[in-house]
């Protein structure tokens, strides 16, 4: 039996104690519509983080142990028998929407990674910490020749993250968005909203990552502070209230500073997992919550990427540093986007 290496999570963890082992393991045998994938990249993102230490154990992330994380995957067809659209060589990438019912009236609509029956890349199903992985044609999104492999990775999480919470804020010329969190997810949200001509106002509490904000092109960055009334005082000397807002920072209290930023009938767009912690129907704000994306919004997604419209920052590491990686994401020492390569 051919084997191949992954990084495995048996038990759930802190990641300083260095929960993910390196071990052999099966290769994948693809099934008929299957392609099987020689991974060439997966990007590190912070739900895997959240995942691994066990804070999304109350929403079901994840739901299977033992399990091989990562659901932003990039690989090469090594073997596509059976399958119609895809060929030996083509390389292609996989996004947390592993697969859906193809049949509810979600998937019938194009909705289908709002699909009860959903899974997930790397928490219902083996992910991408490995060195192989199988997966449906139908799900698998061709990458072109001119984007490679580590940078087309982050495109297929917070890539598409930050695409639909974009369209979500409702952008356009002359209208302003604030984007709390400007890392993996923020730093690609900060493009697309610019590509869509609005103002576009960076909110972390990071210098590091303020500075990338505006050699990205963000319109101003604007430090983030723990008290929110003086946070949304300062915002409003420095810039005003904005049209609409988007959270990628996984806090309350930036949701909050959110929903106090916008002014009256705006709206705000949350993208991460949190509660909102308070709102007034009087003010007539719109809270749109956004979830990756429909396999049209990925492969939307990588065609503006492939016009060259999008820097994706990136460092990368070997898939036995995933340990490794995890800890300095959690301590906020990734600039944008870290990468496993195998």
């Amino acid at each position: 039996m051919e084997t191949m290496k992954a990084m495995v999570l048996d038990r759930l963890a802190p990641i300083e104690t260095r929960p993910l082992k390196l071990e052999s393991l099966p290769m994948p045998s693809p099934k008929k519509g299957e392609v099987l994938l020689e991974i060439e990249a997966c990007g590190v993102c912070r739900s895997n983080l959240h995942m691994i230490e066990g804070d999304w154990k109350d929403i079901g992330s994840p739901s299977r142990l033992p399990v091989v994380p990562g659901h932003e995957v990039v690989g090469v067809v090594k073997m596509a028998d059976g399958a119609k659209k895809f060929r030996v060589g083509d390389r292609v990438g996989i996004q947390p929407l592993f697969s859906s019912c193809m049949k509810c009236e979600y998937c019938l609509k194009g909705r289908e990674h709002l699909c009860d029956d959903a899974e997930i890349t790397g928490e219902s199903v083996q992910g991408g910490y490995a060195e192989y992985i199988a997966a449906s044609e139908e799900f698998v999104t061709r990458i072109p020749d001119n984007i490679d492999s580590p940078h087309a990775a982050p495109l297929f999480c917070p890539g598409i993250t930050a695409y639909k919470a974009v369209m979500a804020s409702e952008p356009a010329k002359n209208r302003s968005v604030g984007i709390f969190g400007v890392g993996g997810v923020g730093h690609l949200a900060v493009q697309l909203a610019k590509l869509e001509g609005s103002r576009v106002v960076a909110i972390s509490r990071t210098k590091g990552h303020l500075d990338l904000a505006k050699k990205l092109g963000a319109d101003n960055a604007v430090v983030y502070q723990e008290s929110v009334d003086q946070f949304v005082k300062s915002l409003k000397k420095d810039e005003g209230f904005l049209d609409s807002a988007i959270v990628f920072a996984p806090s309350e209290k930036a949701i909050d500073a959110a929903i106090k930023s916008v002014k009256k009938g705006g709206t705000v767009v949350v993208g991460v997992v949190g509660n909102i912690p308070s709102f007034s129907a009087f003010e007539e704000k719109t809270i749109r919550g956004t979830v990756i994306g429909s396999r049209q919004d990925m492969a939307d997604l990588v065609k503006i990427a492939a016009a060259g419209s999008l820097k994706v920052v990136i460092e990368t590491y070997k898939l036995a540093e995933a340990n490794d990686v995890l800890a300095r994401l959690k301590k906020s020492e990734v600039e944008a986007r870290a990468v496993l390569v195998p």
